[in-house]
């Protein structure tokens, strides 16, 4: 054969000429090409992730428990930072690296773990730094020795002590499937990290990073811009971010970098939108050199839903973007349990998407009282602002239909559920992230069924809150007329009486009664409901034949237009004769062919709420006709009940019980009045406080009957 190259290699692809006797002997190893990427690492001996923070605020306890474990003899330690994206894990690591190396005596070794590639070259870059050879490396590089294990033999060989941190390890299968992972009788790891999941950290100590306190929040602004504004600003812009540490970090950076026309922090704190405008807080990113995702608000949490839909938990970003439509308050983790999330998640799959969520530190778990989901109020507003235009109608509908389910549709009177206490600021949430006038429309109703639901469980002042806010949310697009505009601010008046604001509450609801009967006649139902309501303060303000005129108006015209048997229509009549001037009400119950409690308790059956105020209306109308007796019976009954069914709290409990008291001391039994009337006034205070009208009332019969008791015993 003559010595002429005749063979050509194309491409992948290999020659082999010889003269003589030729013996090839080939290794061949196959992988990804995803697990054959390297990339340079410019240095693993200074932290590369985040930025250093002027000050770690608020972090002494956490970073207490750190300290130990970079102290001279520790090691064979595992430490895990876990958190939400944003909320300050790689902070926290790069001040105890900080504190590790300050001395000199231990080492600092820092590796971005966010992907293979990153961690594989990070971790060989370790092992060099710890003295591993080149042909070692070159081995672990083409798979002729497993990398791990190269690395952690040279960590455990190291000649001297070190902190290694693997940042960013929102991929622990990463870190299991390479044995990446592992405790060293000569160091401490720490990682950090947005899997929550126990089952990725067998072997290591979790610790939660969560936003900051108030103070430390505001302190940080102060801490990057310390010349635009006082520590209250700082606390009211720092509130708005939700206290979250990238938040800050980027108001903070673009306040000290503005140099034309620099902003104070009340004028920072302007320019938010009302849930945080994540794309104007990303403006600081540029001013602190950071433009990556996980340093942009619009983004860092992009970076998690990714890697859920590459486990194939594409559901997870759909229950987020659901989410984002309530507020950042605990959400009751029932509402989730209904045939109506299939609108936008499969019911099937709702469980794996939220699992996927709370594994990515998205949403976390809490127990203010029942089990609840909470998510940070930037995460929230960054997800809604990514939300596709076309999708929003879609999710916030989706979004009203389950709390529409979770609230009652007749609310009934009874004790405080904290469930339903729990749903008022996501209603109001829900109804300023709504844009389709339908899904308004479907909210306000639900704000209104719940706010009397909050009402009638005595909880007053959340009812307030709920309707007022409603109003202000949806009046302005669906204008003053709107039926459910004025039910809501019909609720605002029921809720203001019951506060002892008897002025403001008649105002509001003279103004309702006025609108209704001009859009909806003088027999519309809601009108009649206005007739009726206002009575209450006018009673209470001392217009007594003003608000008796229209309390007759609503029962006589509940009658005609709902018939005599309907439960409005009887608790119009019952609450009439509580009214009515002692002449006429003689005559009412006296020439009545049945007594009212009977008659409701005929119609209704006696445990319905209509058949039991009407037993405690006749027993103080009994009261007032002087007719002891049976009034100390019906009293006494009827206060039995409501304790039994509501407990001794409740409004109408004590309103009972102090009937019975004054009947009783009409009798001559003065001291049971005072002991029943002393604990109407403390249990009062408690509820209402101690100058509310009601809780004065009370204790003035107190201090009658005290007086008169102490009069007798003077005898």
């Amino acid at each position: 054969m003559s010595g002429e190259i005749q063979g050509r290699a194309d491409s992948g692809g290999r020659v082999y000429q010889a003269s003589g006797d030729q013996y090839i002997v080939e290794h061949h190893h196959h992988s990804d090409a995803g697990s054959i990427a390297w990339e340079s690492v410019a240095s693993v001996r200074q932290p590369t992730g985040g930025r250093a923070p002027v000050v770690l605020r608020d972090r002494t306890e956490l970073m207490e428990h750190l300290r130990p474990a970079v102290a001279p003899e520790a090691s064979n330690q595992i430490y895990v930072l876990h958190g939400m994206g944003g909320c300050g894990k790689t902070a926290v690591a790069r001040t105890l690296f900080e504190d590790a190396t300050a001395d000199g005596n231990r080492i600092g070794l820092w590796v971005n773990a966010a992907d293979r590639t990153s961690l594989r070259s990070g971790m060989l870059a370790v092992a060099a730094d710890r003295g591993a050879a080149e042909g070692e490396l070159i081995a672990a590089r083409n798979g002729l020795r497993a990398p791990a294990d190269l690395v952690w033999d040279r960590l455990g060989s190291s000649d001297r002590p070190w902190l290694l941190v693997l940042d960013n390890a929102d991929d622990p299968e990463i870190l299991q499937e390479g044995g990446w992972l592992r405790a060293s009788p000569r160091g401490t790891v720490l990682v950090t990290t947005r899997r929550a999941a126990a089952r990725w950290w067998s072997h290591a100590e979790l610790h939660h990073v969560g936003v900051l306190p108030q103070e430390a929040a505001a302190q940080v602004l102060c801490d990057l811009a310390p010349e635009s504004g006082t520590m209250a600003e700082a606390a009211e812009i720092a509130d708005r971010l939700g206290r979250l540490p990238l938040a800050l970090t980027l108001a903070g950076g673009f306040l000290s970098h503005q140099v034309i026309d620099p902003w104070s922090m009340a004028e920072y704190g302007h320019h938010l939108g009302d849930r945080g405008g994540a794309e104007f807080i990303d403006q600081g990113a540029s001013a602190l050199g950071r433009e990556d995702a996980r340093h942009l608000i619009t983004r860092t949490w992009q970076l998690s839903l990714d890697a859920l839909a590459g486990r194939g938990l594409e559901e997870s970003t759909a229950l987020l973007r659901l989410l984002a439509c309530y507020g950042s308050d605990p959400l009751p983790l029932t509402i989730l349990n209904s045939p109506q999330i299939n609108n936008v998640v499969p019911r099937t799959r709702a469980d794996a998407a939220l699992r996927g969520l709370l594994d990515q530190s998205l949403t976390a778990m809490v127990d203010p009282g029942v089990r609840c989901l909470q998510s940070h109020a930037v995460l929230l507003a960054s997800v809604m602002a990514s939300t596709p235009g076309e999708q929003i109608t879609e999710f916030t509908g989706t979004a009203a239909r389950l709390l529409a389910a979770a609230v009652p549709a007749i609310p009934q009177r009874g004790p405080q559920d904290l469930r339903l206490s729990l749903l008022a600021p996501h209603t109001v949430a829900l109804l300023r992230n709504s844009s389709e006038t339908s899904v308004v429309v479907e909210v306000l109703e639900v704000a209104v069924r719940l706010a009397c639901a909050l009402h009638r469980t005595g909880d007053y002042l959340s009812a307030w809150e709920l309707a007022s806010a409603a109003v202000a949310a949806a009046e302005p697009r669906l204008g003053r007329a709107h039926r459910l505009v004025l039910s809501a601010h019909s609720r605002i008046g029921r809720a203001l009486f019951r506060l002892g604001r008897f002025e403001e509450s008649e105002a509001v609801l003279r103004r309702v009664l006025a609108e209704r009967e001009g859009l909806f006649g003088p027999d519309d139902p809601d009108t009649l409901d206005s007739c009726f309501g206002i009575n209450y303060p006018l009673q209470e303000l001392g217009r007594v034949a003003e608000g008796v005129a229209l309390l007759q108006r609503a029962a006589d015209g509940r009658k005609r237009v709902l018939g005599r048997e309907h439960p409005l229509t009887l608790q119009a009549h019952a609450l009439l004769i509580e009214f009515l001037p002692v002449a006429e009400l003689a005559l009412e119950i006296d020439g009545a062919v049945m007594p009212l409690p009977q008659e409701c308790a005929l119609h209704l059956g006696s445990d319905h709420a209509v058949s039991l105020g009407a037993r405690l209306s006749y027993a103080y109308a009994l009261f007032r006709l002087d007719r002891f007796e049976g009034a100390v019976e019906e009293a006494g009954r009827v206060f039995a009940d409501y304790d039994r069914r509501h407990g001794p709290d409740y409004a109408l409990t004590l309103a009972a019980q102090q009937v019975y008291a004054r009947a009783r001391a009409a009798l001559g039994d003065v001291n049971s009045a005072v002991e029943m009337l002393a604990v109407v006034v403390r249990r009062r205070e408690q509820s209402l406080g101690a100058q509310h009208p009601f809780t004065a009332q009370a204790r003035e019969h107190l201090e009658e009957f005290r007086a008169q008791a102490a009069a007798r015993l003077a005898d």
